[in-house]
């Protein structure tokens, strides 16, 4: 079955083809085909989908898609191709609805559309958010499964990155994801791999100032901390004020937080 609309998408395809490390010609051949079917079927994707529009059998299509392809080492040079240098890495994971029990994975995900956990799937997605030009591409899609013995899902998630982090680290060191993730266990290993993370903590999170005056002297450990921080009446002497417009007022510095249990910076 042949795309017309699609033809120019093929030279951008083998162009990113060709740079993979993993690629010989036949499996580039099959995978700018399947691209293609990706691109141009409308509806369910599936191998009988695949048999009736392209040009190999059923089994042919099974037996290729039992070979592993690194999607993340592709998306990861298309980015690099089309997208702007300041980039950070997002991730996010994804409620999909699934009925039944017999497929691996499934179990109780939280759903932030309903509100509640739900009966299905889940994936970790990530993207490479491209800062400079308001966009996002997609790197990696990981289904949620198989967690250890006793592990927590921000445990798993943080595995799941470092996984990746080679990869990742060569697209941006800095790591966006929501509140949810401000949390020890994630956190923890993210940052001594080298990761920076953005998110946003607890509205009743608990933090103090840093304490930046003299020591007293003798014995003793070093006074670290300056008080807890009130939010809404903040020390601009310690957390200086840095943008004022009509109502919003933008306060930002280094605090220290007490579940993290690590300076972060606040604003």
């Amino acid at each position: 079955m042949n795309f017309p609309e699609l033809s120019n998408t093929k030279s951008t395809i083998l162009s990113v083809l060709s740079q993979m490390k993993s690629s010989n010609k036949a499996r580039m051949k099959f995978m700018l085909h399947i691209f293609n079917l990706f691109l141009g079927i409308k509806g369910r994707l599936n191998f009988l989908q695949f048999e009736r529009f392209g040009k190999y059998g059923e089994q042919a299509y099974r037996n290729q898609f039992e070979e592993n392809f690194s999607f993340l080492e592709f998306n990861k040079i298309m980015v690099k191709e089309h997208a702007s240098d300041n980039l950070a890495i997002a991730f996010d994971p994804s409620y999909i609805s699934k009925s039944g029990k017999k497929t691996p994975g499934v179990g109780y995900f939280w759903s932030g559309m309903a509100g509640q956990a739900k009966w299905g799937l889940e994936i970790g997605g990530l993207a490479a958010v491209d800062i400079d030009n308001h966009t996002a591409f997609h790197l990696d899609a990981v289904q949620t499964i198989y967690l250890a013995e006793n592990e927590t899902l921000p445990e798993y998630y943080a595995k799941v990155i470092l996984e990746r982090k080679e990869a990742l680290q060569e697209v941006s060191k800095i790591l966006l994801a929501d509140a949810y993730f401000s949390k020890r266990t994630f956190v923890d290993p993210l940052v001594m791999d080298g990761f920076t993370l953005i998110s946003r903590l607890r509205n009743d999170a608990d933090l103090k100032y840093l304490y930046n005056g003299a020591q007293k002297k003798g014995k003793g450990r070093p006074r670290k901390h300056d008080g807890k921080i009130n939010i809404q009446e903040l020390d601009e002497n310690k957390i200086p004020k840095v943008s004022e417009v009509e109502n919003e007022k933008i306060y930002s510095g280094i605090v220290f937080s007490k579940s993290l249990n690590l300076p972060v910076f606040y604003g």
